[in-house]
């Protein structure tokens, strides 16, 4: 089976859609994935995952499933003036130090006691866990049992802060790294595949991550969503 992870267009979280340029990345993703047989589709409720899926579902001529769980991560901890805020953009010095939070056991690091972090993971977690065991594989401890063997495609069309969760649950490790230590850009592509090399045993592996191919063929450039500035004193976003 093979298991594709869309993230939404350049957003406008203000109106929670996509700005001009989303819609231009959602056109050149939608060229890219015109070319697929039979898929099944999967799309986050907000808005802006919505939107970019209209224009490959439009050109298939497909309909997705719209999913809860696929929204973005919805784990939220207190700032400095005791509003909500997300859990996955933390400074590194907050978390880099604390060996905890590269463990399975991360949700117990002292940023996300008293918090609802934990509970929203297992939601994520679980709703991963049905889907693909409805296309055959059941999730059991850090493998799969395979029973429907099959090669599927299943795109997500969902968020950069969920995308980590469902990586750090396939791989069974902790989505700390995903969050702050890789980037999927807008309208990226991740691609992982099953393999089998027992029987009725797999894994997931990843063939590519935040790959926007289409957006270079289609000579758009990369949007800066997600990414925080490469030196203290530049003037971008910190």
């Amino acid at each position: 089976m093979k298991l594709l992870i869309v993230r939404h267009g350049d957003p406008n979280y203000a109106i929670d859609s996509l700005t001009a340029k989303g819609e231009r990345e959602a056109i050149l993703l939608a060229k890219r994935l015109s070319g697929l047989k039979n898929a099944t589709f999967y799309c986050s409720v907000l808005g802006r995952a919505k939107k970019t899926a209209s224009y490959t579902l439009n050109a298939l001529g497909a309909t997705a499933t719209y999913c809860d769980w696929l929204q973005e991560f919805r784990g939220s901890v207190k700032d400095e003036n005791g509003n909500d805020t997300c859990c996955w953009d933390r400074l590194p010095r907050t978390w880099t130090e604390e060996p905890i939070y590269f463990t399975k056991e991360w949700y117990n690091g002292a940023l996300f006691l008293g918090t609802n972090v934990e509970a929203e993971y297992r939601i994520v977690c679980d709703g991963l866990d049905a889907l693909l065991e409805r296309h055959g594989y059941r999730h059991v401890g850090n493998h799969f049992e395979v029973h429907a063997p099959n090669s599927d495609t299943v795109v997500l069309f969902c968020h950069f802060g969920v995308e980590s969760v469902l990586l750090s649950h396939l791989f069974g490790v902790s989505p700390m790294v995903f969050w702050h230590n890789t980037c999927a850009l807008t309208t990226s592509v991740t691609t992982l595949v099953t393999e089998e090399r027992e029987q009725g045993y797999a894994i997931f592996r990843m063939l590519g991550f935040s790959d926007i191919s289409h957006l270079y063929a289609g000579e758009e450039s990369p949007s800066f969503q997600a990414r925080f500035c490469e030196q203290f004193n530049d003037d971008t976003r910190h």
